[in-house]
């Protein structure tokens, strides 16, 4: 990630890659491909990307 510029980085780190594809399954291991941001990473990161962002608007909520 150090190569790519700026604009790029700030892309990546906002994406909540609402879309993704399996791209590759290795043993017991998939890696899936974001649709939006084109980042390719393994599918348990995914699931935890999704409980972070499920946690945060419960806390979100719980502070109305």
């Amino acid at each position: 990630m150090a190569n790519l510029g700026p604009k790029r980085r700030a892309m990546v780190t906002a994406c909540r890659h609402p879309k993704v594809r399996i791209v590759s399954r290795h043993e017991d291991t998939e890696f899936v491909e974001c649709l939006e941001c084109g980042e390719v990473f393994d599918s348990e990161e995914f699931r935890d990307m999704e409980i972070e962002d499920s946690a945060e608007t419960e806390d979100v909520s719980d502070d109305s």
